[in-house]
């Protein structure tokens, strides 16, 4: 899960002059990915179960005793608890959209059913716009629906992008419980729904294309579940029949949840590129990876995005694989190759790396 849903982010800087130089695809380092990974593509259905459900357990679990506790301390306990298992939970919305659904029959179904309904994050908010961001003609132009030069924005366009990210909990619930209906009633409007506020993407430029055939199919059942429950959700608040407190918690987690989501969405890239198309080379210097001995990116860039940029080099391999696929790599390539040059070592570093480019830089 590589963005959150935005209704108006803030403008992307002017275009900066052309002319930068041009890096060329590495062919030892594509070669090599190609080559040792072969057959690294195959999901293994067991782990995509046990790792998903435990999270929505442990999730879910966490948040009623955040409801329930009897004072603040273990209320921010078990609340953090709740985020932590949830966002790993909810991150598995990235697998689904490079996942061959038929490997892992029934996993769409059961996320939509356990997590992506109830969290008002349906898979079809990014499937059809996740797999833009890989197309290699896509990739940092503005065309591409997960990318911002925010490196060479204005500083304050950063802490406005994460705290944005705090209201996708209420946005959400006027998307699918006020907008959707409405949008029954208003051809207009609904082409306003479909091309603006149905995707969770950050370029406030993008504008999605409707959905055609089965995805048009599946995109109508999850949006009528969507908003029959957002709506009856409202509806229990509004009538007490859901306590206020309790929704107020729920939806602080929720608020927590993506912030953290945007905060690693910061560090996912670096937000060089000024538009012009990158080759495969250029996009993973321009992209992150996280890898051990560091244990905290475990917890704030689950399921894989510690391995993001490897991620945009072999975006078929299966979260469970990138580790190996990683430790393959950095045995084998030479020490001058421009794979260890996307490496880093933590978040801190890599949010003053970006805060740095963009007070330097920014426009």
């Amino acid at each position: 899960m590589d963005t959150t849903l935005t209704f108006d982010a803030p403008a992307p800087a002017a275009e900066a002059p052309k002319g930068k130089r041009r890096i060329a695809d590495d062919t030892a380092l594509l070669r090599a990915a190609a080559e040792l990974t072969r057959e690294l593509s195959a999901a293994n259905p067991r782990i995509y179960w046990a790792d998903f459900l435990a999270s929505v357990v442990i999730g879910y679990a966490a948040l009623a005793a955040t409801i329930m506790a009897g004072s603040v301390g273990w209320a921010l306990a078990f609340g953090l608890v709740a985020v932590l298992a949830l966002y790993r939970a909810e991150s598995f919305i990235h697998e689904l959209t490079h996942l061959k659904h038929s490997t892992v029959s029934g996993f769409r179904a059961a996320w939509n059913a356990l997590l992506g309904v109830p969290m008002l994050v349906p898979s079809f908010m990014y499937e059809g716009v996740h797999n833009l961001h890989h197309a290699k003609t896509r990739y940092g132009t503005a065309e591409d629906p997960e990318y911002l030069p925010l490196a060479l924005m204005k500083p304050w366009t950063l802490p406005a992008f994460i705290l944005v990210a705090a209201l996708a909990p209420v946005a959400l619930i006027i998307r699918f419980a006020v907008l959707a209906p409405l949008s029954l009633l208003s051809p207009k409007l609904r082409e306003t729904v479909v091309a603006r506020y149905s995707g969770l993407q950050i370029n406030p430029a993008f504008r999605r294309r409707a959905p055609e055939g089965e995805a048009a199919r599946l995109w109508t059942r999850l949006e009528v579940a969507a908003s029959l429950w957002a709506v009856t959700l409202v509806v229990l608040v509004a009538t007490g029949a859901i306590p206020l407190r309790a929704f107020l918690i729920v939806l602080a987690v929720a608020s927590v949840v993506a912030v953290l989501n945007q905060v690693r969405t910061l560090v996912a890239h670096l937000w060089e590129n000024e538009g012009e198309p990158m080759t495969v080379t250029a996009q993973y210097l321009d992209s992150v990876n996280v890898p051990p001995p560091g244990l905290l990116p475990a917890l704030w860039a689950p399921v894989g995005l510690r391995y993001h940029a490897l991620h945009h080099l072999l975006p078929s391999v299966p979260y469970h694989n990138l580790g190996t696929a990683h430790r393959r790599l950095a045995a084998v390539l030479d020490p001058g190759s421009p794979y260890f040059k996307a490496n880093y070592k933590g978040l801190t570093g890599l949010m003053w790396k970006i805060g740095l480019s963009s007070i330097t830089r920014g426009r």
